[in-house]
């Protein structure tokens, strides 16, 4: 029996890829370098060079994170794709970017001890309001100040969301008036068809921020440097989740938007 073959894409198809099973089950990775490039945690599978294929590559960015790994985006709308370590033969890649079924499950969560104070199972201080936060891009090339604390973070896993962010975003409204831009050497813009922006890194693809068509304005969990001060209140659109994982803690579900 011929092993079968998924295809990936980033969401405005500038990068497109092939991979072909047996697939490793999915690692949720929520080191600090995975989430301010995802925006909130970033999940991969793996598979061998050989049963991995370029289709399009015209928006493929690489950029070198550490001394032993780079991490590949598109430069068209920031989409977390893969990450590759120096000297494997083997390359990681984000399931949210699939566009079938993945027959997969989430084996492991890595790097827990990075992860964000908003998570449901935080419980971690509440942030000084009053106080400024700072977000960041994982190059450095653009940084912001905004208003503190984050308060109710709303985890997405609409099909853009997923792709996007190669899991599923986590992200808090703002009023963008109340943004400071301190660098934003790097920033990029990508508009969907529905109407909505996303505000990403061009250099290293790092998630920051969301405008929506009536031009409400939110701001990526994981960007943030240091505690949020917030806390994961809404899961919305779940029913376009990823088959690869599950929803087991006490937050509230919608199958779309939050009423």
């Amino acid at each position: 029996m011929p092993n079968e073959v998924h295809r990936g894409a980033c969401l405005c198809g500038a990068v497109v890829f092939e991979v072909e099973t047996p697939l490793r089950d999915v690692v949720a990775c929520h080191c600090t370098q995975c989430r301010k490039t995802s925006g909130h945690y970033w999940a991969a599978s793996s598979v061998p060079h050989e049963r991995f294929r370029l289709i399009r590559a015209d928006g493929l960015v690489w950029y070198r994170s550490s001394p032993t790994a780079r991490r590949g985006h598109c430069g068209g709308c920031g989409a977390a794709l893969f990450w590759q370590p120096e000297g494997e033969a083997r390359i990681s890649f984000s399931p949210g970017a699939l566009e079938t079924a993945t027959g997969l499950q989430t084996e492991a969560h890595i790097f827990t001890e990075d992860g964000g104070d908003y998570y449901a199972e935080s419980t971690a201080a509440p942030g000084t309001r009053g106080a400024r936060l700072k977000a960041s891009c994982l190059c450095g090339d653009c940084v912001l100040d905004l208003p503190a604390p984050s308060g109710s973070i709303t985890a997405c896993h609409c099909v853009q969301c997923r792709k996007a962010s190669g899991h599923f975003s986590a992200s808090f409204d703002v009023p963008e008036q109340s943004v400071h831009w301190q660098r934003r050497d790097g920033l990029a813009e990508y508009r969907s068809a529905a109407g909505g922006t996303r505000g990403f890194c061009r250099s290293c693809g790092s998630s920051l921020w969301f405008r929506a068509a009536d031009g409400a304005f939110s701001v990526e969990a994981g960007a943030v440097d240091g505690p949020t001060g917030g806390k994961l209140a809404a899961h919305i659109f779940v029913a376009e989740r990823g088959d690869y994982y599950s929803l087991d803690d006490a937050v509230p579900q919608f199958a779309g938007a939050e009423p």
